[in-house]
C-alpha cells in the first residue's frame, strides 16, 4: 500500500465518517450552550428572589402554517425541476459535441429525468393543495390580519 492508496482512502471516510459525527457533535454542542446559559439566567433569577418561569426551558415551537408548507413544496419543486432540467440540458449538449459514451448519457439522462419528474410531480402537489387548501389559507391569513390589528388599536 503505497501513499496515494492511503490518501484516496482518507478522503471518503473523512467525508462519510468523520465529517456527520462533527456534524452532530457541533449540534449537540449548541444544544448543550444555549441550554447552560438558560440555567445561568434561571439561576440569576432564583437568587435575585425574581419570580421563576417554568416554561423557560420549553423549546420554541415552530408553527408552520399552510401556506408556508405548500410554499415549501413550490421552493421543492423548483429546485428539483431545474436541477433536473439542467442535468439533462448538458447530457444533451455533451451527446452533440460526442464528449461521452452511451452508457454515461443513459445514467445521466435517467437521474435528470427522475429529477424531473419528481418536479413536475412536486408542481402538482403545489397547485392541487392550493386549490383544496384555499378556504384554510384564508382563514389563517385573516387570523394573521387581526392579531396584527390588535396590538395597533390599543
Amino acid at each position: 500500500m503505497n501513499w496515494n492508496d492511503l490518501f484516496e482512502l482518507l478522503i471518503p471516510i473523512g467525508v462519510c465518517v468523520i465529517l456527520p459525527i462533527f456534524i452532530v457533535w457541533l449540534n449537540i454542542r449548541s444544544k448543550m450552550n444555549e441550554t447552560n446559559r438558560k440555567a445561568d439566567v434561571m439561576l440569576k433569577a432564583i437568587e435575585a428572589g425574581k419570580e421563576v418561569d417554568a416554561d423557560y426551558f420549553k423549546p420554541a415551537e415552530k408553527v408552520k402554517t399552510v401556506k408556508g408548507q405548500l410554499l415549501g413544496k413550490l421552493t421543492g419543486a423548483c429546485i428539483t425541476f431545474f436541477i433536473g432540467a439542467f442535468v439533462l440540458a448538458i447530457v444533451w449538449y455533451l451527446s452533440v459535441k460526442g464528449t461521452i459514451g452511451s452508457e454515461e448519457i443513459l445514467g445521466f439522462s435517467v437521474m435528470g429525468g427522475i429529477l424531473v419528474a419528481i418536479g413536475i410531480a412536486l408542481f402538482i402537489a403545489f397547485f392541487v393543495g392550493k386549490n383544496m387548501l384555499a378556504k384554510e389559507i384564508e382563514a389563517e391569513e385573516n387570523k394573521l390580519a387581526e392579531n396584527q390589528q390588535l396590538p395597533d388599536q390599543r
